[in-house]
């Protein structure tokens, strides 16, 4: 077994997270994940309604007895949704785990150390991390370059991000943007996380409740599978590369797009659509560089499993066989 503080403070096998995905983290895979010795991550705002989210959490529940967490991600909108509600809803289903992203968690830290859960923080920077840390976060996930969603602005690959965090921090830190892998985890240890977050390669398992041919497509990216879009905007999203993608990336280029000229083809509800209905030229969707090592689509027990096996095959043999002289 890995042993690191990550899978101490959570109670889980394995140092692997799966990361919160809108329209992807619901129970079916939530508990798959936990079921195969890693922790699963169910996205509260995939429920319509804090209610609805009460029912998911309790789906899950009974669908494992492993630990679990949800993901709490607090954006800037017009018409946010009752972000104390969901907190509310969470805390009120006996939920120990949580992974906030977005803006910063403070406001929700006294709710959550009133009822003993763990906050697990997802940060682009590592002056966003430290933050985190002073707000009383237990954990924080560091999201490189590579990483589906949002990155940030500073386009740091996970390489140097990672270990720029850790040494900047006395909490322990996961690793998320690139990790796919036994190589990568072992990466990712090396470089002083304590576990790896994977949001693109659970997406690309059996329990993953989206569509076969966003799986099947998955299976035949490479490393030139995404676009960047939203950069004149300083709202930098990694998606991947479609028909769709490919003309929002085109409108910004006259280097004179608003939002406005872009709004109703990036619309979440035209994602929603390609994930459930498997038409992948309808909306865009999100995919991190790591798309490139999705090979197969394994159940998530063979999945994390084999990445362990792997990780662990590393460590024992062609590390060992690498001599100082």
């Amino acid at each position: 077994m890995l042993q690191t503080r990550i899978t101490e403070l959570f109670g889980i096998k394995h140092p692997v997270i799966q990361g919160g995905m809108q329209w992807v983290g619901f129970a079916g895979l939530v508990s798959a994940v936990s079921n195969a010795g890693a922790l699963g991550i169910l996205t509260a705002l995939s429920q319509p309604t804090p209610e609805d989210l009460v029912k998911e959490i309790e789906k899950t529940r009974g669908m494992t007895d492993q630990p679990f967490g949800v993901n709490l991600t607090i954006l800037p909108t017009i018409n946010p949704p009752p972000y104390e509600e969901y907190a509310q809803a969470i805390v009120g289903s006996g939920v120990k785990i949580v992974e906030t992203a977005g803006r910063s968690p403070e406001p929700f830290m006294e709710l959550f150390k009133e009822y003993d859960v763990k906050v697990i923080h997802k940060c682009t920077s590592v002056r966003h991390a430290l933050k985190a840390q002073a707000v009383g976060v237990d954990a924080i996930t560091i999201d490189g370059f590579e990483c589906a969603g949002h990155p940030g602005e500073d386009d740091i690959p996970s390489l140097v991000l990672l270990p720029q965090a850790v040494e900047a921090l006395d909490i322990p830190v996961a690793g998320c943007g690139g990790f796919s892998d036994g190589k990568s985890l072992v990466a990712a240890l090396a470089l002083g996380g304590e576990a790896i977050v994977m949001g693109t390669r659970f997406m690309a398992t059996k329990e993953a409740g989206v569509h076969q041919n966003v799986k099947d497509k998955m299976k035949e990216a490479d490393e030139l599978s995404t676009n960047l879009m939203f950069r004149t905007m300083h709202n930098t999203a990694r998606v991947f590369k479609n028909s769709v993608s490919n003309e929002v990336v085109e409108i910004e280029s006259t280097g004179e797009a608003t939002f406005e000229d872009v709004k109703d083809l990036v619309a979440g509800q035209r994602g929603r659509v390609v994930f459930e209905e498997g038409d992948l030229e309808h909306g865009i969707w999100s995919a991190g560089i790591s798309v490139a090592r999705v090979k197969d689509i394994p159940t998530c027990e063979e999945m994390v499993s084999r990445l362990v096996a792997d990780a662990k095959n590393i460590i024992d043999d062609r590390l060992q066989s690498v001599k100082a002289s």
